[in-house]
């Protein structure tokens, strides 16, 4: 969009219209009204525990809710919570709201423009808000956005969920102000804001988890309703200064995994992969699992999701797709929409600090990402328990040899952050997280060749890759698989695949 676009959306002209277009689609408070669409009712029942389930704990908290509409989500939280004030736009949604929940406990009803919203600092532990966002400009929500993170306590959270791409519901409208953004709009406005408190300290918010709405997907085979859970932390501000980071999140999507850093790995690996060997790799590490379909796969460390879409066309199974950076997710995301594939889904969140349910995928499949994660053991319980009686994981790896290391690679591992283990280890981790018929692989040898078959392909697609993106950007991947392959060389850099069975 145009940047003169937004600015433009400040204006009383925009602020009338927007008032118009609710006060037309407000008149009865029906649930229909609020979510535009004639299936409301079917798509409340199938949402709300969805929704739910991705809160924090509700326990004794207070909750600002923003766009509570006619009360939807407003008797589930104060259901729970110690305190609800829950806030709308159109007088007749606060009205129904509060004829329907005011009884329920603590609860506070008001009416107001969200733009114009002044609360204390530091009084909630949950902000919740459900299609708001979208009908606010650039710089309204910008503005909110600091706004909130006053509101919010130290770790509170901020849950919202947005249309994005396009429209959902099937309601006619004469005229539609709202702003279909992308998932990495919000992604990077969200995560740029900061607010500094008292004692110069200063705040910022951090994705916990962002996903795609499950139910519009099996009910609508729509992938364009996204959810964020984000948590309000603290910024280290001498550190920011100094180039540093504060989160694992942060180094990933803004040193080692920028938009333009993955997409130059795309155009070396092949479209959709960003890691070793692409998608001859992918092909011959998935026919091990026999895949059959209506499987459920979990693909931890996902990237942009080019081995999922593999899975699902061929295999037919389901599979979600997650990863700790925003900027693969996003790019996922975009692929996704594009496939028009919704047996496929992703998300941004951490594997470390995830919950599902015990018995949840058939298969859990990973690739050369749990080199970033310490206690590798506690997650191979965690995958144990997620997967279902005889199902499988299958994970490739960074490995290395036994020490004493070379000083160089050393330093290659202390500056990248990984915490590397030699094959053989790394299959005893795997053993005593309760895997049966465990096979680690020392699979260097195809690492070298893999890496040399790449150094190949990079020299005849050296000129298409220098005009798309730089010869900087081109010596850069060059240069470090060269160096892997001296680190392999040297003993110091193994590569392993393993794969086990839960009994």
């Amino acid at each position: 969009m145009q940047s003169g676009y937004f600015e433009t959306l400040n204006c009383p002209i925009v602020r009338t219209n927007m008032t118009e277009f609710w006060k037309e689609h407000s008149q009865h408070a029906t649930v229909e009204e609020m979510m535009l669409d004639s299936n409301a009712q079917q798509l409340t029942q199938h949402e709300l525990p969805e929704i739910l389930e991705l809160l924090p704990s509700l326990d004794g908290i207070d909750v600002l809710e923003l766009g509570a509409g006619i009360g939807r989500y407003t008797s589930h939280l104060v259901g729970k919570a110690h305190y609800v004030l829950a806030v709308d736009f159109m007088e007749n949604f606060v009205e129904k709201n509060r004829k329907d929940n005011s009884h329920l406990g603590n609860a506070e009803f008001i009416q107001a423009d969200i733009t114009q919203l002044e609360l204390q600092e530091n009084s909630f532990d949950l902000i919740f808000s459900n299609w708001l966002f979208m009908y606010l400009s650039e710089k309204e929500l910008h503005a909110l956005g600091k706004k909130m993170l006053s509101w919010l306590r130290p770790g509170g959270y901020l849950f919202f969920r947005e249309s994005c791409f396009h429209q959902s519901g099937d309601c006619k409208r004469d005229f539609n102000p709202t702003h279909y953004r992308t998932p990495a709009n919000y992604n990077h406005l969200m995560t740029s804001l900061r607010w500094e408190e008292s004692g110069d300290k200063l705040y910022g918010f951090y994705i916990v988890l962002s996903r795609t709405v499950q139910i519009y997907v099996k009910m609508k085979k729509n992938q364009n309703q996204v959810c964020w859970l984000m948590q309000k932390v603290s910024r280290n501000e001498v550190q920011q200064h100094q180039g540093g980071f504060n989160t694992f999140q942060q180094f990933l999507d803004n040193q080692q995994y920028t938009r333009q850093g993955i997409l130059r790995y795309e155009m070396m690996f092949g479209a959709g992969y960003v890691s070793t060997g692409g998608p001859s790799t992918t092909r011959e590490f998935v026919d091990l699992l026999n895949l059959r379909p209506g499987q459920e796969v979990l693909d931890v460390g996902c990237g942009i999701g080019g081995g999922d879409f593999y899975m699902a066309k061929n295999f037919g199974v389901e599979v979600l797709g997650m990863d700790l950076s925003s900027n693969m997710v996003e790019i996922a995301m975009e692929r996704a929409v594009e496939e028009k594939l919704p047996s496929v889904q992703f998300e941004v969140s951490d594997a470390t600090k995830r919950t599902f349910s015990e018995s949840s995928f058939d298969v859990v499949y990973s690739r050369d990402t749990i080199l970033h994660i310490s206690d590798k053991l506690r997650l191979f319980r965690k995958f144990n328990s997620w997967l279902k009686p005889g199902g499988k994981v299958l994970i490739t790896d960074y490995c290395c040899g036994e020490k004493p290391w070379t000083p160089a690679f050393q330093e290659y591992v202390s500056q990248r952050g990984y915490i590397l283990y030699t094959p053989q280890r790394y299959g005893m981790f795997l053993e005593e997280a309760g895997f049966t018929n465990v096979k680690a692989e020392d699979r260097t040898a195809q690492f070298i060749k893999v890496i040399k078959d790449e150094l190949i392909r990079a020299e005849k697609i050296k000129n298409e890759f220098i005009q798309e993106f730089s010869q900087e950007d081109y010596d850069a991947i060059v240069n470090g698989w060269t160096e892997k392959l001296q680190r392999c060389k040297t003993g110091d850099q193994r590569w392993g695949l393993f794969y086990a069975t839960k009994d």
